[in-house]
């Protein structure tokens, strides 16, 4: 649970709820919501990770090229 309390006594409610509102989305939380709004098949929940595994080998393969000034 994420919890946000005022920096002093005369911070403004809009700049808690900011504080609050970033805090939320850094952690993930709506993402994680959205994503268990519908159900999900495992068959579908696996491809999407396999996906996910290569586009981050991908993109570290991609950096590592950029490292070494590949193209």
């Amino acid at each position: 649970m994420i919890q946000v309390t005022r920096k002093d006594g005369k911070e403004s409610t809009e700049n808690l709820l900011r504080r609050f509102n970033r805090k939320v989305q850094q952690a993930g939380v709506i993402a994680v919501v959205k994503q268990a709004q519908f159900f999900e098949k495992p068959t579908s929940k696996r491809e999407r990770r396999k996906k996910a595994i290569v586009r981050t080998e991908r993109k570290a393969l991609k950096l590592k090229k950029i490292k070494f000034g590949q193209r």
